[in-house]
């Protein structure tokens, strides 16, 4: 029963996330205590973007949610598991407080929510890695701000 659950699960994420170019793995890659915060869009840094992600689509809360990182280390596309949770995360925000930190800011609706998430570290799996080309490509135009040249040119240097 949980393996038909498991495979259902990951095959409606699939199809949640059609714009995925390869499979998603149920394997992946495992990454132990990885550094996690949390925002909200109603915080101060974050409300000029109302409830949007750095990729231009709405910020997602439902079995699949959004999450921010460093995308020289976690590229946008970046779909990854917080183990012991039945949530699918994917990158597709940044944010200059993360550049060169290796955490991910996990996506809360509520000021609520956000707080009572703190800091944890986790384990996460990652499913399915997102591409650092794609994360080039959006960030191009907007190198005029410090970490996002930063990011652009970390993974131009790998």
């Amino acid at each position: 029963m949980i393996l038909k659950f498991s495979i259902l699960f990951f095959s409606a994420v699939c199809v949640l996330l059609s714009s995925c170019t390869s499979a998603i793995s149920s394997k992946g890659t495992r990454i132990t205590s990885v550094r996690t915060t949390a925002y909200t869009h109603s915080e101060s840094d974050h409300i000029i973007y109302g409830a949007r992600t750095a990729v231009g689509t709405p910020l997602k809360y439902g079995m699949v949610r959004s999450a921010a990182a460093d995308w020289s280390v976690f590229p946008v596309g970046t779909i990854f598991q917080i183990e012991g949770t039945p949530h699918i995360y994917q990158v597709d925000d940044y944010g200059s407080a993360l550049v060169g930190t290796n955490t991910i800011d996990i996506y809360q609706p509520s000021r609520s929510q956000m707080n009572a998430w703190g800091v944890k570290n986790v384990n996460i799996r990652v499913l399915k890695w997102g591409s650092f080309s794609k994360s080039v490509a959006i960030m191009k135009e907007r190198q005029g701000y410090g970490h996002v040249r930063n990011m652009v040119n970390r993974i131009q240097r790998s």
